[in-house]
């Protein structure tokens, strides 16, 4: 090589350190100070080493405006390219806090705009890190436009790839929206914060003093508002998470799920679970104990664990293959279902339809939450969305009473009348319109206020209600139900059901989409 080229060969490596290092080796410090990675660092701990591919690595901006011509960097904010994790390709983008405190304007856009455009071209995943303050506000509507480009691509991917947002930083302001409408957030403790409008503005209006934490930390997001879906200790625990977040879901929706190495006997019948549901109706147990036991063990992974915890959602694998599971958990208000639950369950049954991931429901529904603040919050709208997100999906659905299947809410956790492929139920189930004591205390009023024994013969007719209607017997006689089994068979009769519907065909009618209740 001449000396010309080597000249080229050398001026390009020099160019490449500089944009590694973001701001500045002051500001890469100060992220250090803060116990935060800068966005390159964030991206190799994630990714599988030396597979990450940067693109348009030198982009600078245009803008002179308020000194900006100053801060020219490489990169200007955002780190974006494609890589693997855990073998699996996927595009990945991080926001650069060293960079102008990672504010987002036109170059961040167009970077993560093109890694969306080539995720839905390669049908892969995308992972974005979010660590920045909001709107490049110096460069006016630019700014708002690169938002607008990317709120723009993350709903026509909706439901075609997986997106996953991680937030280490702030976003706040119309940041929030671009994580808002991916599939999950996972948020870092004390690190990360979401909120439209931040503490020093709120103070600014109302006087008020907010903790920022308390606003819109993890916990918050987690726990109260259900926006996030896992909190994660650290950085490292975070990336940990994305990647077994991916270990469950299928890369694009023209794929299936990735299997898992099978480690456990399909034919196991765990002889706990024929008493793991108390004879007594208003006693209560944890769903999660049946879950654990049903589904290969240890495969069990939650979904937004510490929001509506009435309802559980997550994933699980049977034989190895990944499944996404619903249920209730009496463990919480009995298992009623209340607003929180109702978006909870609507929402992650119609990610695992799009993405072609058998629902397995287990039912144990006392009805919906009563009260005027449920009433005035629209639980009616909010209690809809999972009638419609069930009747909507084509993916296998698998149904499981375990318990109570009383009303309206029996209907919406997965039952024959959404079209439920299969449905079964454990042997104490009591499937009606209401509980026995709640029906003989309506139908029989007159007979009971004129009984010499009121109390006995009360005892009396809800036996009899619970013989003649709300046995799982009467659903069977009746068609409603497909088998009633032992608990400790569940296991068996799930993984032969779903290898009939592995090849599932569905025709739904003609249209542009459905309206559903939001």
């Amino acid at each position: 090589m001449d000396s010309k080229g080597e000249e080229f060969i050398t001026q390009l490596k020099e160019k490449r350190k500089v944009a590694a290092k973001g701001g500045g080796e002051k500001r890469v410090e100060a992220q250090h100070a803060k116990g935060k990675l800068t966005a390159h660092e964030r991206i190799a701990k994630l990714v599988d080493a030396g597979t990450f591919v940067e693109l348009e690595g030198f982009m600078l901006h245009r803008h002179s405006d308020f000194d900006l011509d100053q801060d020219r960097y490489p990169g200007d904010g955002v780190v974006a390219g494609f890589a693997k994790i855990d073998g699996r390709r996927v595009c990945v983008y991080a926001q650069d806090f060293t960079i102008i405190g990672g504010s987002f304007g036109e170059v961040a856009g167009k970077k993560i705009a093109k890694v969306m455009d080539l995720a839905m071209q390669a049908g892969v995943p995308v992972v974005g890190i979010n660590d920045g303050g909001g709107a490049r506000i110096q460069e006016g509507i630019w700014s708002l436009e690169a938002y607008g480009e990317v709120f723009y691509r993350n709903v026509q991917a909706s439901g075609v790839i997986p997106q996953i947002s991680v937030i280490m930083g702030p976003c706040a302001g119309g940041a929030v929206y671009s994580p808002a409408i991916q599939d999950f957030i996972v948020m870092v403790k004390n690190m990360g914060n979401m909120y439209i409008t931040g503490p020093q503005v709120i103070k600014a209006v109302t006087g008020e003093e907010v903790d920022e934490e308390l606003l819109g930390g993890a916990a918050t997001h987690n726990n109260i508002s259900g926006v996030a879906h896992f909190a994660a200790e650290d950085e490292m625990d975070a990336f940990a998470t994305i990647r077994k977040i991916l270990s469950y879901i299928p890369s694009n929706n023209a794929e299936g799920a990735p299997a898992a190495e099978i480690t456990d006997d399909p034919t196991r019948a765990d002889k706990a679970l024929d008493s793991i549901v108390p004879a007594d109706p208003n006693e209560s147990y944890d769903m999660r104990d049946v879950v654990s036991r049903v589904f290969d063990l240890g495969s069990f992974f939650e979904v937004a664990a510490g929001f509506a915890q009435n309802a559980i959602v997550g994933f699980a694998r049977l034989h190895g293959q990944p499944v996404g599971v619903v249920g209730q958990n009496p463990a919480f208000m009995a298992g009623s279902i209340d607003i929180n639950a109702s978006d909870k369950i609507a929402r992650f049954v119609r990610f695992c339809d799009a993405f072609n991931l058998p629902i397995v429901t287990f039912s144990d529904s006392p009805g919906f939450l009563p009260g005027v603040s449920q009433e005035h919050g629209g639980i009616i709208r909010h209690g809809a969305k999972i009638l419609y997100a069930y009747a909507e999906a084509t993916t296998p659905k698998l149904t499981v009473v375990t318990r109570k299947g009383y009303g309206g809410a029996m209907i919406v956790m997965g039952s024959k009348y959404l079209r439920a492929d299969l449905v079964f139920a454990w042997p104490n189930a009591e499937i009606a319109v209401m509980g026995a004591e709640g029906a003989v205390n309506i139908l029989y009023r007159k007979q009971l206020k004129d009984a010499p024994n009121a109390k006995e013969e009360r005892s009396r007719l809800i036996q009899e209600y619970r013989d003649k209607f709300s046995n799982p017997y009467a659903a069977a006689a009746a068609g409603h139900v497909d088998d009633v089994i032992l608990p400790s068979e569940t296991r068996q009769r799930l993984i032969a059901a779903l290898e009939l519907l592995k090849d599932k065909q569905s025709t739904t009618p003609s249209r542009k989409h459905g309206s559903i209740p939001l």
